[in-house]
């Protein structure tokens, strides 16, 4: 067992010039696609057969909205559906929940019960369609709902086709969407697979996700390396269940972020698949289709910029770009306006024509792997599986992905990467257009309008759906189902997803049913941390990182060390800018207490009580800023203390955030220094004693 606590980080190189002699020693250069091991692709005519299936990412407000969108997507070239749930749906709360009130429809589609799901895909043929449901914490009443919504319009569960992401591990390292403990949500997963193996045999029961790695500041090979670690203990435990890996793995896909760097998502791409023939050949697997890696790919989120907004549709082209010539299955290129808020109707039709460009205008398809054979190509996919072999095995020496996981290892990892990131985009080592160069000082003029959500609308529909569908129920039904699901969990039965069905049927919501899973698995609770001295470490004589540093000392010379809280508020798990933040704020000399997620406004209130902070900095993502800050304001309405928001807020919110009470607004593309600079400014222009009593 090794006793550093970050994984060793393996940098990948690019040189300037590559020759023959950078690939004359690799045997898969020789390779062709549709054989092993399928560097070169799954398919040996890739997209002349078949073009990459056109995937956009779609759900907002209610079910009926979300239908109407999903409608118009098919009709204007979109060729499958993936769902986007809102986050009270992700963490299994009804829209009635005291938890939920804000964020219901927010940042995706309400779903509270079958006759939501039902709604959701009104009028769409289901058995010709394949859906994507991104579902990890709630997947048990999700996936149920979805089947029953189709089996209640005429589908059968075995003529149902698409994929359910049920990928739970990842949850826990960066996107935070969990309920259950760790090792009690990979038994959930694993039930699941069992289930969907056997019942729907031509829908995809897990897609193992290393897009949010990357969004949360792994590079490429880190992304890939963790994928493929949790893949294998997946693996692991469906052969200890006695499930066939040839029979799953023609069932299984991949999902993958593409960011900036072209020429490394593309190897990375090709590596994935040299990989997958590799963990395959050491499992026994046989079935050739077993051994294909299938991919969905996301342009980045993290490269789209909150300034010029209009530049993102370059950056998602060529990521576009990237993920094609890597080769993937299906795609979802990023809307140009996500820096700002859920994507307009106008800013989704040029993501989604942006794909129908590149496939019926460019060419761009017409070769397969256009890139076999470059000295460079072949020589960084090589690099790329030797740099993933080497995290893999610093995972094994760690004790396996679950004690990673559990001792925090490679969030740290991740943690410190992301801190290097931004000090290079502070200090303008990498470029963003518009941000740290060539940057336009009004840029009002192109900001586009963002979309509007009514949260009180939809959460009132919510509330009235939600009292008919239990006035019309037999509840005895309900209740008797839902205690077979908690004797099923308490267990640990294998009929676990049959009881989650028999409760949804009955029309159980899916909060009810994670209720009763919670009877027998509490809700996980992870602390938060972030790293110190990194952030110092990144900026070592950077003249203005060291220029605020002595401004932060010479205020606290005079007063005490500003003292600031940073929290999470609201149901959004995206921790990678406040953790950032919060590293970054006290290496510069702030005393910072970091909060753990999911904070309601009486919790933070409780907090800064406590605490007794001379800044409150919140943090939110989610779309539902407006509300949750007036919840916080009600909570907070005895003290005059100094509240800086950050996070995806469009422009026209701002001056009603200030109407708010909130004294600093910072979106994407902030500085670190900056940031510190402007509190301290706004610590020497306050100098006020804050009352902390009474406050709740």
């Amino acid at each position: 067992m090794v006793k550093d606590k970050h994984l060793k980080h393996q940098p990948f190189k690019i040189k300037a010039l590559y020759t023959q002699s950078d690939i004359s020693s690799l045997k898969f250069v020789n390779s062709l696609p549709g054989q092993p091991p399928f560097v070169r692709g799954p398919h040996a005519d890739m997209y002349n057969t078949k073009s990459w299936t056109i995937r956009q990412y779609t759900g907002f407000a209610s079910a009926e909205e979300s239908n109407k969108s999903f409608h118009k997507t098919l009709e204007e070239g979109g060729q499958g559906l993936s769902v986007a749930f809102d986050l009270p749906t992700h963490l299994g709360y009804d829209s009635d929940h005291p938890a939920a009130s804000a964020d219901v429809g927010m940042a995706g589609v309400a779903i509270d019960s079958v006759e939501d799901m039902k709604t959701l895909f009104q009028g769409i043929d289901l058995s010709a369609v394949s859906v994507s449901m991104t579902m990890n914490g709630a997947v048990l009443p999700i996936m149920a709902a979805f089947i029953v919504a189709a089996e209640e319009s005429g589908v059968k569960k075995a003529q149902l086709r698409g994929t359910i992401q049920n990928d739970i591990l990842k949850e826990f390292l960066v996107r935070n969407t969990y309920i259950f403990e760790p090792k009690v949500s990979l038994h959930s997963s694993i039930e699941l697979v069992s289930y969907l193996t056997d019942k729907l045999p031509l829908f995809n029961s897990m897609s193992i996700s290393g897009y949010h790695f990357q969004e949360a500041g792994a590079d490429p090979c880190l992304e890939l390396a963790l994928t493929i670690a949790n893949a294998r203990l997946y693996l692991d435990r469906l052969s200890q269940k006695g499930i066939s890996l040839d029979k799953f793995c023609r069932r299984l896909s991949f999902f993958f972020g593409i960011g900036m760097q072209f020429y490394q998502e593309i190897a990375k791409l090709r590596a994935a698949r040299y990989l997958w023939n590799e963990e395959m050949d050491k499992r026994g697997v046989t079935d050739e289709t077993s051994k294909k890696l299938r991919m969905h790919c996301q342009t980045s989120g993290w490269s789209l910029s909150a300034q010029e907004p209009m530049n993102n549709i370059i950056r998602t082209t060529i990521e576009a770009m990237g993920a094609v010539f890597g080769g993937t299955q299906s795609l979802h290129t990023n809307a140009y306006d996500e820096a700002l808020s859920i994507p307009s109707d106008e800013s989704a039709r040029v993501a989604r024509n942006t794909q129908l460009i590149l496939q019926q205008e460019s060419g761009i398809g017409d070769v397969v792997d256009p890139w076999a054979g470059s000295f460079m190509m072949e020589s960084l996919t090589d690099q790329m599986i030797q740099k993933v072999h080497s995290y893999l095995n610093q995972i094994d020496q760690l004790g396996g992905i679950i004690e990673a996981i559990e001792q925090g290892w490679i969030t740290d990892t991740i943690h410190q990467l992301a801190i290097q990131k931004q000090t290079k985009i502070d200090n303008a080592t990498d470029v963003i257009i518009g941000v740290n160069k060539f940057q336009v000082q009004n840029n009002s003029e192109v900001t586009p309008q963002a979309r509007k959500i009514n949260n009180d609308k939809v959460k009132q529909r919510q509330l009235e759906q939600l009292s008919i569908l239990k006035a019309s129920r037999n509840q005895v039904v309900v209740n008797d189902k839902l205690k077979q699901l908690t004797c099923a969990a308490s267990q640990f039965k294998d009929n676990l997803m049959d009881c989650t069905v028999e409760a949804i049927r009955a029309r159980a919501t899916i909060g009810e049913v994670t209720q009763a899973l919670n009877v027998a698995w509490p809700r996980a609770k992870m602390d938060a941390a972030f790293s110190s001295q990194q952030s110092n470490m990144e900026h070592k004589n950077q003249l203005d990182w060291e220029r605020v540093k002595r401004k932060v000392h010479q205020y606290t010379k005079h007063n005490n060390r500003p003292k600031i809280l940073i929290a999470k508020l609201g149901l959004d798990g995206h921790d990678r800018g406040a953790k950032v933040v919060a590293a970054g704020l006290q290496d510069l000399g702030f005393d910072v207490t970091l909060s753990n997620l999911f904070q309601t406004a009486e919790d933070i209130a409780h907090s800064v009580t406590k605490i007794q902070p001379d800044i409150l900095g919140i943090s939110l993502l989610s779309g539902a800023h407006l509300k949750l800050v007036k919840e916080l304001n009600q909570q907070l309405a005895n003290t005059n203390i100094i509240k800086i928001v950050g996070g995806i807020i469009p422009k026209e919110h701002h001056l009603l955030l200030r109407k708010q009470g909130i004294d600093q607004i910072f979106t994407p593309g902030s500085r670190i220094d900056d940031i510190a600079s402007r509190l301290i400014d706004l610590l020497h222009q306050t100098k006020q004693t804050i009352p902390f009593h009474n406050i709740i």
